[in-house]
């Protein structure tokens, strides 16, 4: 053995198998990479559509909460009375 071998050789063989394999592994990141946009715009969809119904809850619940002070100050001038 020389001083220059290492021991470590490359050859330059590649099987059908090894390209067949790539192929397909590359075929299925590109198509799951296309779902998960897919899937991504159509929750930016959602959230964007739902801008106004959560702005109509917040106002809701705030009237909710002005009308249960109203009424337990109602309560309060009964049970005073």
């Amino acid at each position: 053995m020389s001083e220059r071998d290492t021991g470590w050789r490359f050859e330059r063989q590649v099987t059908l198998g090894v390209v067949v394999a790539i192929a397909l592994q590359t075929a299925g990141a590109l198509i799951w990479a296309g779902a998960t946009g897919e899937r991504i715009r159509h929750l930016e969809a959602r959230v964007e559509a739902m801008g106004p119904v959560n702005e109509r809850m917040a106002r809701l619940e705030e009237h909710a909460a002005h009308t249960r002070a109203a009424l337990d100050r109602i309560e309060r001038r009964l049970g005073d009375g």
